[in-house]
């Protein structure tokens, strides 16, 4: 029994990563598959070959991103975006929503953004209890008139095992330790419970 139970955690821990990884993929693959729908009935794999081809989505997607991207980063396409913030901006209840996640998309995917470039090691829920964050920015706006005397960062704290839900705080930069460990070791050593921990840099 001692061997077929250590023969069964071998398979599992063979096993679940792939079966994880194989589904993540056909998930990924099967949702951006649906940019296909966007195609006229006529132009589609199943009409033009007779036949669904796995994958065609995803390279779609990318054309359609890398046309956008190349159309949005010369001047004219510069003005047509913003034209087309303004236009978004005078809508009600869209233009909460559209500047909301436009503010998010900007921080995290600009080249110049800061949010989520290092990670932090911070005493939380309590003292004495450490746990890895996230520096998101610097606090902003009205918070800033109640923050004084020290430099203050924002700061996402992440749960486990889905780093997808957490706390955004404000703490003094001097309370938070910066890592060496790069923020996709950081986000695995989070996600993994602290099973699967970092290199060492020296």
């Amino acid at each position: 029994m001692h061997a077929l139970r250590k023969w069964l955690l071998a398979g599992l821990l063979v096993m679940v990563p792939v079966a994880v990884t194989v589904a993540v993929l056909r998930w990924v693959i099967d949702t951006l598959d649906q940019t296909l729908l966007i195609l006229p009935a006529d132009w589609r794999p199943e009409q033009v070959l007779g036949m669904r081809i796995p994958g065609l989505g995803v390279v779609l997607t990318l054309a359609i991103l890398l046309l956008v991207g190349a159309i949005a980063s010369n001047f004219v396409g510069k003005k047509l975006v913003n034209f087309g913030d303004r236009v978004v901006a005078r809508i009600p209840v869209v233009r909460g929503i559209y500047s909301s996640v436009k503010q998010v998309s900007d921080t995290l995917f600009s080249e110049s953004g800061n949010a989520f470039r290092t990670a932090v090691l911070v005493q939380w829920p309590r003292a004495d209890v450490w746990t890895i964050a996230f520096v998101t920015g610097t606090p902003g706006g009205d918070v800033t008139t109640y923050l004084r005397g020290d430099e203050y960062v924002s700061v996402y704290v992440p749960t486990t095992p889905n780093p997808t839900g957490g706390y955004f705080v404000m703490l003094r930069k001097s309370d938070c330790i910066e890592l060496k460990m790069s923020v996709d070791e950081a986000l695995k050593y989070v996600v993994s419970m602290g099973v699967v921990s970092p290199r060492i840099i020296t």
